[in-house]
């Protein structure tokens, strides 16, 4: 007997690692590093607060918690979105 799968997956994002150095982000097929050097919001975070991640509007993360959004682009190539402290 074999099982078949029944409709689509529901999955479009998943943090699926988190150590001292920053976490991993599964986003549809992509996985994405953000390490706290380039992502500073994160360092401080709890885990709960990480893990409550939403994907909206096919290329926008928030992390309603920690007041945090980001586009894909930004996790792609963090040199191109550089952090200005004022």
């Amino acid at each position: 007997m074999t099982s078949s799968t029944r409709g689509a997956s529901t999955l479009q994002i998943e943090v699926t690692n988190i150590d001292r150095f920053g976490f991993w982000l599964l986003v549809e097929d992509k996985e994405y590093f953000l390490p706290y050097q380039d992502f500073p919001w994160f360092r401080t975070a709890r885990i709960e607060e990480i893990l409550n991640v939403d994907f909206l509007h096919g290329d926008h993360l928030r992390w309603p918690a920690l007041d945090v959004d980001l586009c894909l682009d930004s996790l792609a190539q963090p040199e191109s979105f550089p952090l200005i402290y004022r």
